[in-house]
């Protein structure tokens, strides 16, 4: 019994001995592949870190390149850069534009003061007749002054001098009225000089533009065939050449009509002042013809 007890004592000795031993090679087999599995994962996370940071590293250079491509390009969009690079006919255009626009500004100028000068000298020879009763007495007045009213002045005198010894008051006064519609109308040719510049520039300018914006263009877009590109920087500068043609016609054209409606409203002020001259001259010569009538009729009944 002392030999079977120790037997069976000695055999679960040897399986607890086996199960202590078995313990730390499972224990070991089944943490070993969860180290490789932690190792492949860790890697697996960790390489495709690397691709971001190499992806904006490949990136940056590409984007500062087209920054320094499209830059330049920007900076040389001035008007005289797209003047200078412009095809011969377009900057043909836009000088024909800009000498337009000068003759605007100097009709502008010019007329201005011609207007102003010869409404301010009318309206002194008005208001210096303004008490005279006869033509004789209106010259003196006047002096030698050469204007508008001295010449309605010297057309009824000349007027009443030819057709001296005629009765008929009314053809008197018909022919010198005659004379002073044409001297009206030569003073309405005479102011209107330059008005129908302004008309022109402002009528064809935009139209002129328009013709070197459509040139330009055509141009853009043989450039474009040649070169087998629609890249914005490559397109960009030729369009815009062509643009500045239409905004240099634009910039003739419209204050050239601004100032053509300007002048004339001033223009029919002017010669409403020389309507009032002529007015003035008959009204003068009728008195005369009149007092000359009065004096014949004294006489006769003396």
């Amino acid at each position: 019994m002392k030999i079977m007890s120790f037997q069976a004592s000695l055999a679960a000795a040897l399986m607890l001995a086996a199960a202590w031993l078995v313990s730390p090679v499972s224990a070991q087999t089944q943490t070993q592949p969860a180290a490789p599995a932690q190792a492949t994962a860790q890697p697996a996370a960790a390489s495709p870190a690397p691709a971001p940071a190499a992806a904006p590293a490949a990136a940056a250079p590409a984007a500062k390149a087209d920054t320094a491509a499209i830059a330049p390009a920007m900076k040389e969009l001035s008007p005289w850069v797209m003047f200078m690079s412009a095809d011969v006919i377009v900057k043909a255009v836009m000088i024909g534009l800009a000498f337009a626009s000068l003759m605007t500004w100097t009709v502008l100028i010019a007329k201005s003061i011609e207007l102003s000068v010869a409404s301010g000298k009318l309206r002194s020879a008005l208001k210096k007749i303004s008490e005279a009763r006869s033509l004789a007495e209106a010259q003196m007045a006047l002096g030698a002054k050469q204007g508008i009213l001295p010449s309605f002045l010297a057309a009824a005198l000349r007027e009443a001098r030819m057709s001296a010894g005629l009765s008929s008051d009314a053809g008197i006064k018909e022919r010198a009225a005659s004379s002073f519609s044409e001297i009206v109308r030569a003073e309405a040719r005479r102011i209107r000089v330059g008005m129908g510049v302004l008309a022109t520039i402002g009528s064809t300018s935009p139209f002129v533009g328009l013709f070197g914006t459509v040139w330009g263009i055509m141009n853009s877009f043989i450039g474009i065939s040649k070169s087998q590109t629609t890249n914005l920087a490559v397109v960009a500068p030729g369009i815009a050449e062509a643009l500045l043609a239409t905004a240099i016609g634009l910039v003739a054209a419209i204050p050239a009509v601004i100032i053509y409606n300007h002048f004339s409203r001033m223009t029919k002020s002017y010669l409403e002042l020389v309507s009032r001259a002529s007015g003035a001259a008959a009204r003068l010569l009728s008195r005369d013809l009149d007092r000359s009538h009065g004096s014949a009729h004294s006489r006769a009944a003396e």
